[in-house]
């Protein structure tokens, strides 16, 4: 969550050479008014360099990043997305939003898409397939790959908790098909709102791009107002102050994510005198520690725990407080889960709801709270020495 921890002057200078020298705030057109000055291409170009791949595009969130992802498919109402039961709710309702079926797995010790149940789950239905990297750590993405190619399915990388991040040395969000990220305010690179999807595929950019822009081709012999349109679509641009604050943040990325994995590594010298259990991080993992989750024994315990934390003065994250926004087993008010999965939903994913209710999240910013590792032995100490 530390993107917003660094907003300064380097932000404020890209906003002011938009406002002072351009004050288009539109990225398309008015290019005789605008002085060559194009945010959110300059965003697009820079990230697309960072994460290695030729084509991304700027959105207005992560949700909609997954949303205009998906529309690079063309899907029909019988195709079938799976994604994973721990993830944000908008993951799965980006598939809904598609008119696609979405279909759920469980997750395993990396709180992150089971392999196993994965494959169980893929039918000739099956269009694609959503790995997210919750909180930061990589999914097994060989395994899943390795699935993916096996059945001829596209996969798409959620990285809206993982930007920066690597597995196997290449960047998380293009070991895949396509990648999406999310630049809200709580993410480890922010502009308030925004987002990203990554491309390898040159087709799939330039449905995506289309339908994202109302239809628009872009075509450069063409003024915007006579432009062609290669089929329907929606309006999720991102505008150019949220790709000037884009520009600075990038720059940031890889200091944030060092610092997170430092303070990451000082909490784990704390947990290594307690009975818990780290979660898994998969061999060949440069995860960006969004978070640090480790299981305990029980749900009481880990409820036990964030007490404590609260008590010294730290708190978690997601874990154990806030599942029901991030546990498809609590989504009943989704029809589409419950037509497929049933009406007790949390039956649909004993093993997701097992390690979930045994899971302790704390999370991690650059900018740790003092003492922290004093505070986070004391909160522990009230828990398992008393």
């Amino acid at each position: 969550m530390p993107g917003y921890e660094l907003i300064g002057q380097e932000e404020f200078e890209e906003v002011k050479h938009l406002f002072t020298e351009s004050k288009i705030l539109f990225r398309h057109s008015f290019d005789h008014l605008r002085n060559n000055i194009y945010k959110v291409d300059e965003f697009e170009s820079s990230f697309a360099v960072r994460m290695e791949v030729h084509h991304a595009l700027g959105v207005t969130s992560g949700s909609a990043a997954l949303r205009v992802a998906l529309s690079a498919l063309d899907l029909k109402e019988t195709d079938e997305i799976i994604t994973q039961s721990f993830t944000f709710v908008a993951t799965v309702e980006a598939i809904i939003e598609s008119r696609a079926v979405p279909v759920v797995t469980e997750v395993d010790s990396t709180l992150n898409m089971d392999p196993h149940d994965l494959e169980e789950k893929i039918t000739k239905n099956t269009k694609a397939i959503i790995a997210v990297h919750m909180l930061g750590v990589p999914a097994r993405l060989k395994e899943i790959r390795e699935i993916a190619n096996k059945y001829g399915i596209v996969l798409i990388e959620d990285t809206a908790w993982g930007c920066g991040g690597s597995f196997e040395k290449i960047p998380l969000g293009t070991y895949g098909d396509i990648g999406t990220f999310s630049f809200d305010f709580a993410k480890t690179m922010t502009t308030g709102e925004g987002g990203m999807v990554v491309f390898k595929n040159k087709s799939f950019y330039e449905k995506a791009s289309a339908w994202h822009d109302h239809g628009h081709e872009n075509n450069p012999e063409l003024p915007r107002w006579e432009d062609s349109r290669s089929g329907s679509g929606f309006n999720f641009r991102m505008n150019e102050m949220q790709g000037a604050v884009g520009l600075a943040q990038l720059r940031k990325l890889d200091y944030v994510v060092s610092k997170q994995r430092e303070n990451a590594k000082l909490m784990q010298e704390v947990l290594e005198e307690y009975p818990v259990e780290l979660r898994t991080v998969p061999s060949g993992s440069y995860e960006t520690s969004d978070a640090l989750v480790f299981f305990v024994d029980s749900n009481k315990t880990a409820v036990d725990c964030r007490n404590a934390l609260l008590k010294v003065g730290l708190g978690t994250k997601i874990l154990p407080e806030a599942i029901t926004w991030h546990f498809a087993g609590t989504w009943d008010h989704m029809p589409e889960l419950v037509i497929r999965n049933g009406d007790d939903l949390q039956k649909a994913f004993p093993k997701s709801l097992e390690f979930l209710n045994r899971s302790v999240s704390l999370p991690i910013s650059i900018n740790m709270p003092d003492k922290f590792q004093n505070k986070l032995n004391d909160a522990l100490k009230m828990v398992f020495k008393k």
